[in-house]
């Protein structure tokens, strides 16, 4: 069953959280998830978000963003963040916080990995060679396993086919190995390529936070400074 479904649904309410906190009306709630989503994806640069966060209460709604470069999410002096406030606050009718959180180590991180990818493949990098630098970058940085597997006409080829690079160890059928998994598609010139992450960082005993603001220290200092910047900003007007 590890090998068949997704291993970060597969392991919620364990290890994992959810990444939207929300309950009721729930064709409008998804609807709304998209839309932030596509829009902030669409915003930035490709490859530096990693995942997004939303957390509901009736009226408000507040946003955490994970990213590898936060100073081109924030902007000079917090203006890019604003603007995005804003037209997330056109867009869901409610009052919106974003919030910016830091990926310490982005080498160890799933969407990034997925994402650096696609950028590579787009740009017509040798498949091979990306997928080499990139789990070798991973395991320098301590993954207990790391697993890439890409699918679609490689380097162009008549007959579309599937490889799969691995190192290292991937628990999928223990519920409390903690795996991270993205899937993404590169668009290239010869067709669509499918890309699928697996990273295997430990095992996690004992209880476990599940809400998604999960970050360490040096994070939760960030979001509430940048809390802090926006409540001084107010009071300034």
């Amino acid at each position: 069953m590890g090998q068949k479904t997704n291993p970060i649904v597969n392991r919620l309410g364990i290890i994992t959280g959810w990444q939207s906190s929300w309950c009721n009306n729930y064709k409008d709630r998804i609807q709304e998830d998209f839309k932030v989503r596509r829009y902030i994806e669409a915003r930035f640069p490709k490859g530096i978000v990693s995942r997004i966060f939303i957390e509901r209460t009736l009226k408000f709604i507040t946003i955490t963003i994970r990213t590898s470069r936060p100073a081109l999410v924030i902007g000079k002096r917090g203006d890019e963040v604003d603007t995005v406030r804003k037209e997330l606050k056109k867009l869901t009718k409610k009052e919106v916080q974003v919030n910016i959180s830091e990926v310490k180590r982005p080498e160890l991180d799933a969407p990034l990995i997925a994402k650096g990818l696609v950028r590579q493949l787009e740009n017509r990098v040798s498949y091979k060679k990306a997928m080499k630098l990139f789990i070798l970058s991973a395991i320098r940085m301590n993954a207990q396993g790391i697993k890439i597997q890409i699918s679609g006409r490689l380097n162009g080829s008549e007959m579309a086919r599937c490889e799969t690079y691995k190192e290292g160890r991937i628990s999928l059928g223990t519920f409390r190995a903690d795996v991270d998994y993205h899937m993404a598609v590169a668009h290239t010139v010869y067709g669509s390529i499918g890309i699928k992450v697996w990273i295997m960082k430990g095992e996690v005993y004992g209880k476990r936070e599940l809400t998604p603001l999960l970050g360490t220290q040096g994070t939760q200092k960030r979001q509430r400074s940048h809390k802090f910047y926006h409540l001084n900003r107010k009071k300034n007007k």
